[in-house]
């Protein structure tokens, strides 16, 4: 690689700092040996995770795609896919963002990228036309090109590619946007493939944005309708219906029916997206997915008892599928009959308590030590403290088990997810406190001391204080968190707060996490009342999420005045009732509804949480109606203790 005269590499910056590393990348990439290494290294250190275009991508973007047009060159494809990274974020970063030069640079590297549409390997083909794709200012120039390699194109996949990176150049076009919209309506004929047809329609929304066309549902619903095994276009060509409801929702519950299995599971992914964002579709679709719960195949069965589950007292009317497929003689597939054990638990139905102490009396439990909160409709396995939390008023049958469980715990892991089950049920966990103290002597001590916290009195007079006293000195090893949290057990099991002051409070003015030192104040009640003007002006800067909730909680514990708190927590909920309500928020709600009569302000907003149709929640995972269930739940209670409104 030639290096250009007049570059000052280290002058230049990237995400970890100045730029003097790249030329040396920049090289490597023609080293067979080294060449996965550099061009990694180049995608974070350029890319990262996007957000701008610094001078180093500038400078370095000529010679990254070069080396893609080299045929010597082992990781073009890697290369291709960090230019057409780069290119994503000039067109849709703000400028201020984008370092001078770019625009330039970019346009003189398309020539360069054209001829790649016809590279002897598919995937160069196919990432050639991603990063052609993002090409806007020569639009013209690159959807002649796209379309020139369309009749020679035999590949499924670089197909859909030329088709898909049509769109926002069309959008960009002059003289070729006519004569490309008429190609791609074309390609939406029955003629072409189904692949093909999808592509087309994803192709036009984007090139005629905010301009919905009732041609599209016509297509989508004929392929995927017609396609034996159109399972993975399923996502996908739903999406293209975002702006017509009916005929989304009356397609995927035509499409839960399906013959072809990969389509009916893709039904069912898009069954759970709406579920999870509108209530409505619950009546609309909840019924078509029960009956996916008899599928021949044990995943989509699986599926379907998930999203039973994720929308839980909805899915009582099924109750009795689901208590039939917990043992091995209603449902041969196990991790299913795992799904519909949680799913009846989620239901409310009291047949859930006998198969879940059967799980914790024996050596396949079916459930997780941990819980997963990533977006998306995996089916990993059920967090084990998750499906106990809610169960307090099974604990005569589940504590038994539960109890001989902690006794034999094999990891911290195990321990701590069987403490946290307790924790959540309170006093009622008081029979299991001689476990709970044992675990003191363990890594899983912190986890026992939230649980003992949580029983309260009994557990009080059971715990070696001194004991726990200690560990917030010489806590478990590796565990930084915990001094503050056994500080803050101690504290609500013994009512000294003295350590948890002391070890809390010097952070009170630290603007990224004085979220204990709060809590500890609130707990103090009247006793903090030094600290309340510093609260004040703390609630006076935070305009909503938990700085908000915790500091106007703590003001309001130590002072009893709601009307110098509530006006600050109701300007931190509001702007949710639209959508995006974090636990902060449902938290927030709650304590409105302990303040009572004056958080009315509050009314407005806690009406319009339980008259949205779209869940004011995030949407796209499993926990968009457990969170919506609970948002709704406190704001009902919020609303009687508030106003009396009974909802």
């Amino acid at each position: 690689m030639d290096e250009p005269a007049g570059i000052d590499w280290g002058s230049l910056r990237h995400a970890y700092g100045s730029a003097a590393d790249v030329p040396g990348r920049l090289r490597a990439l023609y080293r067979p040996e080294e060449a996965e290494e550099a061009a990694e290294e180049l995608h974070m250190s350029l890319y990262h995770a996007g957000g701008c275009v610094d001078g180093a991508c500038v400078a370095a973007l000529p010679f990254l795609v070069r080396a893609a047009a080299d045929p010597e060159v082992t990781v073009r494809v890697d290369l291709l896919e960090l230019v057409a990274a780069l290119a994503h974020e000039g067109n849709r970063v703000e400028p201020r963002w984008i370092a001078p030069g770019w625009a330039e640079t970019w346009a003189a590297a398309v020539p360069v990228l054209l001829p790649l549409l016809h590279d002897p390997s598919p995937e160069v083909r196919r990432k050639a036309a991603d990063a052609l794709g993002e090409a806007w200012e020569r639009a013209d120039d690159v959807l002649v090109a796209l379309w020139a390699r369309w009749p020679l194109e035999t590949v499924p996949e670089v197909r859909h590619r030329i088709v898909r990176a049509a769109g926002p150049l069309v959008a960009n076009a002059g003289r070729e946007r006519e004569p490309a919209l008429d190609r791609l309506w074309e390609l939406t004929g029955p003629d072409a493939g189904a692949a093909a047809r999808i592509g087309a329609v994803e192709a036009l929304r984007a090139a005629r944005p905010g301009r919905p066309d009732a041609r599209y549902a016509r297509v989508v619903a004929d392929v995927l309708t017609g396609d034996r095994e159109g399972g993975g276009l399923v996502l996908r060509a739903v999406r293209f219906l975002e702006e017509d409801r009916a005929t989304r929702t009356g397609l995927v519950s035509r499409l839960l029916g399906h013959p072809g299995t990969k389509t009916r599971r893709g039904a069912l992914e898009a069954a759970a997206g709406e579920l999870g964002r509108w209530r409505s579709a619950v009546p609309a679709l909840l019924p078509a997915v029960a009956a996916r719960l008899d599928d021949p195949e044990p995943e989509n069965r699986l599926f379907a008892a998930r999203v039973l589950g994720m929308c839980g007292t909805a899915a009582r009317p099924w109750a009795d599928r689901l208590a039939a497929m917990t043992d091995d003689e209603g449902e041969p597939y196990l991790p299913a009959q795992d799904h519909a054990l949680w799913a009846l638990a989620r239901s409310g139905d009291p047949r859930c308590a006998a198969p879940l102490a059967l799980r914790l009396g024996g050596e396949r439990l079916g459930f997780a030590y941990f819980s997963v909160h990533s977006e998306g409709w995996w089916t990993h396995e059920l967090s084990l403290s998750e499906t106990l939390g809610p169960l307090v008023a099974h604990a005569e049958v589940l504590l038994p088990p539960l109890r001989a469980r902690l006794r034999a715990a094999r990891s911290t892991d195990e321990a701590r997810a069987l403490a946290q089950s307790l924790t959540a049920w309170g006093p009622a966990a008081a029979p299991a406190v001689l476990e709970l103290c044992a675990l003191l002597e363990t890594d899983a001590a912190v986890w026992a001391a939230d649980a003992l916290a949580a029983i309260g009195p009994e557990a009080a007079a059971v715990v070696d204080r001194a004991r726990l006293r200690a560990l917030i000195d010489a806590p478990p090893e590796g565990q930084s968190f915990a001094p503050r949290w056994l500080a803050l057990a101690y504290g609500r099991l013994t009512g000294d707060r003295e350590p948890a002051a002391a070890l809390l409070l010097p952070g009170l003015g630290d603007p990224l996490g004085n979220d204990d030192a709060v809590l500890v104040l609130g707990e103090l009640g009247a006793a903090g009342a030094p600290y309340a003007d510093r609260l004040r002006a703390q609630l006076s800067t935070h305009s909503g999420g938990r700085p908000a909730l915790r500091v106007g909680e703590a003001l309001w514990r130590i002072t009893g005045r709601g009307d110098e708190v509530v006006p600050a927590l109701v300007a931190a909920i509001e702007p949710y009732v639209g959508g995006g309500a974090t636990r902060a928020v449902i938290e927030t709600v709650r304590l409105l509804g302990a303040i009572g009569p004056a958080a009315a302000p509050a009314v407005p907003a806690l009406r319009a949480f339980l008259d949205a149709d779209e869940r004011p929640v995030e949407h796209g995972s499993w926990r968009s109606v457990p969170e919506d269930d609970v948002l709704c739940a406190a704001a009902r209670r919020a609303l009687r203790a508030v106003s009396g409104e009974m909802v």
